[in-house]
Formats: structure tokens, sequence, C-alpha cells
């Protein structure tokens, strides 16, 4: 049959952001007559089926599961079975935990081309091409699967915006085969965590880079984000430094800025991966010491100069 298969995600009767983050991505892989459909594997599929009716999905299959929430022998089977029967060109999974415990098994099970946590997706000349970080997110990776007739892609979240206007897909049903799971789930404990912030939700950012040289000085900045109403943020050196925590990177190995519309960047020279993080942000404004940093390239305003001296000019005026 063809086409692009989605594979949503849900947790705990909650459907993930991600899955409507993956019918954007698959927008992009159309070929002609391509259709996008999107698989729900749940105990009660039916109840997470209206958030994803929205624009750029032709088709929503829903598959019920025996298990109330993620079991890995039930999703292999459940997708292997599904895609077997669809035979789609690609398919769109999240780069989650759960993925993790049956992708790569289905992928080399099945023989179908594989690659994750993959955050850029495109055809060239026809061919598909996915692109992903390597060598500890140093550079990024180019991936194409000569002779694979059906692709298997993790996508890392937060990489591309969810749908904004709603749709009316088909509502369909498929069977899915018997298994005795090697699993046995538990219950959820919450993981605790330092820092709860949610870089992906901040409409205004202010986020610090390695020119900010010393840790001690991180603290004129968190008064000055505080101050101007900004989530305070940072570069990967920031975060690996335990500087601050990890949840506060922005970037490709860290967060991005979805729902930002204002990121001012101190002392951030513009790293391909931080920029990464920065994609979907329509204004940005650069500090930085240096004429010639990367991060110019991007900003909409760019100041050459201390970053102190500035963050104690802001600090005056408000």
């Amino acid at each position: 049959m063809g086409g692009i298969l989605v594979i949503a995600e849900q947790r705990r009767g909650e459907l993930r952001p991600v899955s409507l983050e993956l019918i954007t991505a698959a927008q992009g892989l159309r070929a002609a007559g391509d259709a996008v459909a999107v698989a729900l594997l749940a105990a009660d599929p039916a109840r997470l089926v209206d958030p994803l009716k929205v624009a750029g999905v032709d088709e929503i299959i829903t598959v019920q599961t025996a298990a109330a929430e993620f079991d890995p022998d039930a999703f292999e089977a459940a997708v292997g079975a599904l895609i077997s029967a669809r035979s789609p060109s690609v398919v769109l999974i999240a780069h989650s935990i759960d993925s993790f415990g049956y992708a790569a098994a289905l992928a080399a099970r099945q023989g179908f081309g594989f690659a994750t946590d993959v955050f850029k997706v495109e055809r060239i000349e026809g061919e598909l091409v996915a692109t992903r970080g390597g060598y500890g997110q140093k550079v990024c990776v180019e991936v194409d699967f000569p002779g694979r007739s059906t692709v298997l892609l993790a996508v890392r979240a937060t990489m591309f915006k969810a749908p904004d206007r709603a749709g009316s897909p088909a509502v369909t049903s498929f069977a899915a085969p018997s298994v005795v799971s090697r699993a046995e789930g538990g219950d959820f404990i919450e993981a605790s965590a330092a820092d709860d912030v949610d870089m992906t939700a901040a409409e205004f950012i202010l986020t610090i880079g390695r020119g900010v040289g010393e840790e001690a000085k991180i603290a004129q900045f968190r008064e000055l984000a505080d101050v101007i109403g900004a989530t305070l943020g940072c570069s990967r050196p920031i975060a690996d430094a335990g500087w601050l925590p990890k949840s506060r990177q922005v970037g490709q190995s860290g967060k991005t800025a979805s729902a930002c519309r204002l990121y001012i960047a101190m002392g951030v020279s513009g790293a391909i991966q931080h920029l990464a993080g920065m994609k979907h942000v329509s204004t940005i404004i650069a500090v930085n010491s240096d004429a010639g940093a990367s991060i110019f390239g991007v900003a909409k305003y760019g100041i050459v100069g201390d970053i102190f001296e500035i963050a104690e000019e802001l600090r005056r005026h408000f």
C-alpha cells in the first residue's frame, strides 16, 4: 500500500506531544499519492482518537492492546503486523524510552532501514535521508537507506511543531496479534528532579554560554532573567560543567525552544548543536564580544560587547 505510518505514543491515558510532532515530520516526506496514517496502540484507543484529528492525517488506526501501558513484546508484534499488512515506505516513531524497548529488534528481524535520534528527515532527489547526531553530538550524520522498501525512523522530540489545524481523518481498526509478553509492568514512580523547568514551553528565554567564564558569574544572569521575566537557559558547556541543571540546556542534545518567541543569547558562540534548539524562535538577540561568532548569523539583533556590562545595563533599566 505504501504511504507513511506514524506510531503514536500514550502514557497513563494521555497522548504524548511527540505523537503530533511526528505528524508534522511526515508531511515533508509525502510522495505523490502518499497517505499518512497514525496508529494508536492502547487498551482503550478510542478515547485518544480526537486529539489526533489534525491536518495532515488521512487515517487513524486504533489498535487495542491487552496491557494498559507500554509492553515491548506487544508493541513489537502489533507494529510488525501492521507494517506487514500496510507495507508503508516510512514508519515514524518517537525516539523515546518506549521505542528503545522494541524498535531495534523489530527493524533487525524484519530487515527494515533503521535510524535513531533523528532530528531532520527529507527526500533528496526522491531518496529518503535522515540526519542524526554522531560522536557525542559533535557532528551531524546523514543516513540513507538504499535497497530498503521500509524505513523505520525514531525521531527526537520537540524538533517539529505540532499541527495547529484540525482535520477529519477516517478512523479504522486493526486487530493486534496475541502475544505472550515477557515483561511485567509495575507502578509508575515519578522521578525526582532538582530543577523542574520546562524549556520547551518557555516563551521568553535568556541563555548563557561558555562566555560566562565561571560558575560564580551565573548568579548575575539568574537575577537578570528573574527581573526581565525570562526563563534562564544555557548551552551544553554550562550544563556539562554542572553549573546549571541539564533540564535548562537548549540545543541538539538538550531541549528545543519550541514555544519561544524571544531568545536572548549571551556569551553563546552559536555552534550548530545549539542552533538546532533555537530553530523555531522568531526573534533572537545575540550578545557576544566576538564579532565573528556564528550566533550573529541567525540573530535578528546583535550586540558586540561585554556580556557582563550589557547584563548590568539591562538590570538598571528594570
